[in-house]
């Protein structure tokens, strides 16, 4: 079975200027600049958060042309953009895998077909279902695979936030965790059912500069 690793949270936000303010806000740090994805008409700002794990803060990119495709992670879904208009949001999570088509073959459920990314010279492969949306409604991770196998997080900026945990709320929690174990993810999340305090959804635990800090 191939090996899959956990990658990366994915914050969405209006403007990439509006998500490093959130993140100032709740964790005490200013995420850097990563870059602009000319595919998708899309930007970024990164950190590392330990264990070759990263967080990304993506946006639309207001000076880039419309793509000729739904942008990814539903940035051109008019719920999400309505909901990351009032507050930036933990939209999904990305997991790495060193054979990307074989771990699709395994998916219980449509992944999405393998595109090929590309930001300045870092390239990779990840799954967009063609229509931009998020499998699960983003509880189910988007899947990628690094050319080096490890990741680019090593090389972002370290500013002291190490994440402790992700926990995914679904209704039917039996059903997720058989999704991430036929995929070899089952330890990546802890999938809890629903109550009147959580919906479903990402719950990620941060420790960083302001203590132990709940992004949702």
């Amino acid at each position: 079975m191939t090996r899959c690793q956990f990658d990366h949270l994915v914050i969405a936000a209006a403007t990439v200027a509006d998500g490093v303010a959130h993140l100032a806000e709740k964790l005490g740090v200013r995420v850097p600049e990563g870059g602009r994805h000319p595919l998708m008409g899309t930007r970024n700002h990164l950190m590392q958060i330990g264990g070759g794990a990263f967080l990304e803060i993506i946006a639309i990119d207001a000076q880039a042309p419309p793509p000729e495709r739904p942008r990814w992670f539903g940035l051109d879904d008019p719920a999400i953009r309505e909901r990351i208009a009032t507050r930036p949001a933990l939209l999904t999570w990305v997991v790495r895998t060193d054979n990307i088509e074989e771990t699709v073959a395994r998916c219980p459920h449509p992944a999405g077909p393998i595109e090929q990314g590309r930001r300045g010279d870092l390239t990779w492969k990840i799954t967009i279902p063609g229509d931009g949306s998020m499998p699960l409604g983003g509880l189910f991770p988007t899947l990628i695979e690094w050319p080096d196998g490890r990741g680019p997080a090593p090389a972002m900026a370290d500013l002291g936030c190490r994440l402790q945990g992700l926990h995914i709320h679904h209704d039917e929690p039996e059903r997720l965790r058989a999704a991430l174990s036929a995929i070899g993810a089952r330890s990546l999340a802890k999938v809890e059912g629903c109550d009147g305090e959580h919906a479903p959804g990402l719950r990620a635990v941060i420790e960083s500069p302001c203590g132990m800090i709940e992004i949702i």
